[in-house]
């Protein structure tokens, strides 16, 4: 097996919950060696609150985005748990935190000292909304990114309560672009021999997903709606009522139309003046659903699906977890696997989301349990049994 990526790669993981864990994982999933710095005592918060609880004393969750990692537990609020710190930063590449703005750099453990005693590395704060502007203190979650940035609005259905997106895309979307961002840097830095700080927020992760939304305000001045599962762009592109539920489908060009018209025996469509062009369509487009739907009731959602598929429209069934994972296709696409943990036995997690041909990503280490690696991880960093035992007594690993 040829050797990942990010092999010989040391990230120093000082996050919990979502995107700075999910970050290092991927960091982990490509060959980097992770060390995640944890609490002592309760370590990352995710461990016992996050999602359903294993038969240990770890969640589901924490499980799900924290493989590919090494566990040391540090208390940072001592000048023991710095020191030990400090003499890991010396040979890391990369540190991730997800600390309140400003937090380590009071702790004495900002980039401007961690760059001192390492120039080359690189040094990620991911946050709720930055490290500037009069946000940045704010207590940063998805929701809150969601809602602030645009997001919710366009959320939903017409008139409706306020409405989230199922998934964290503020929180997925930071680590995505966290990630991107530091292996740019650490790129740089290998040329260079100098490191940067990169500034990473679920705010601006959330804004920029928003790209068509913001373009369609940017043209015509007027702030976009939510329009339910429909497009702002074009039209029949959405949910349609069949005769035993919905499915998706979409005749997003002209040529699409016709085809959709001609294969519903609905030619008459054609020269409806409503639906002419995409324009009208979408001027028109609850005439337009409701059109479509007196059609689409007729069969089921599977007719529709296959029926439109064999004529080169796409269309698709509206999965739950259950049908999607059990899928053929998700199985094909390897999204569900199983790995060895040792208190949970198989432990279920989510597959690889890209694939690469020569060298295929791999779980060589499982999620890890609370201070499994301090012994040697402090035995890497050539500290002998005497500076052990005396930062021990410091308190630098918890009480």
């Amino acid at each position: 097996m040829k050797p990942l990526p990010l092999q010989g790669v040391r990230v120093l993981d000082i996050s919990q919950v979502m995107a700075g864990p999910y970050a290092c994982m991927l960091l982990g999933d490509m060959g980097a060696d992770v060390i995640k710095i944890e609490p002592p005592g309760t370590g990352d918060q995710t461990r016992g609150s996050m999602g359903f609880k294993m038969k240990g004393a770890d969640s589901l969750g924490f499980l799900n985005m924290n493989r590919n990692k090494r566990s040391v537990t540090l208390d940072l609020k001592t000048e023991a748990g710095k020191e030990v710190l400090l003499r890991m930063a010396r040979d890391a590449d990369i540190l991730i935190e997800n600390y309140r703005p400003g937090a380590l750099r009071r702790m004495g453990l900002g980039y401007d000292v961690l760059q001192a005693v390492n120039p080359r590395l690189v040094y990620t704060s991911i946050s709720g909304f930055g490290q500037s502007g009069p946000w940045a203190d704010r207590p940063g979650f998805d929701l809150m990114a969601q809602a602030m940035s645009g997001v919710m609005s366009v959320t939903g259905y017409p008139d409706s309560p306020p409405v989230k997106a199922g998934v964290p895309v503020a929180d997925i979307g930071c680590a995505l672009f966290a990630v991107y961002a530091t292996l740019s840097a650490y790129i740089g830095a290998r040329n260079s021999g100098q490191g940067q700080y990169v500034d990473a927020a679920l705010f601006d992760a959330a804004m920029a997903f928003s790209v068509w939304d913001v373009c369609d305000y940017w043209g015509t001045g007027k702030p976009p709606q939510p329009l339910g599962t429909s497009n702002k762009m074009t039209a029949p592109y959405q949910a349609m009522a069949c005769s035993d539920g919905y499915f998706v489908m979409g005749a997003n060009n002209q040529k699409l139309w016709i085809k959709l018209c001609e294969l519903m025996g609905r030619t008459e469509l054609l020269q409806d003046p409503r639906f002419s062009t995409i324009a009208l369509r979408l001027a028109n487009r609850q005439a337009l659903q409701d059109e479509l739907e007196k059609t689409f009731r007729t069969n089921t959602k599977d007719h529709w699906v296959q029926t439109l598929l064999d004529h080169g429209l796409p269309a698709g069934p509206i999965l739950g977890y259950p049908e999607a994972f059990a899928s053929e296709h998700a199985q094909v696409r390897g999204m569900r696997m199983e790995i060895d943990h040792p208190v949970e036995g198989k432990v279920p997690n989510i597959g690889f989301a890209v694939k690469l041909s020569g060298t295929p990503q791999q779980v060589r280490r499982h999620p890890p349990l609370l201070g499994e690696h301090n012994a040697e991880v402090l035995g890497e960093l050539g500290l002998s049994a005497d500076e052990q035992a005396r930062l021990r007594a410091a308190g630098a690993f918890g009480p």
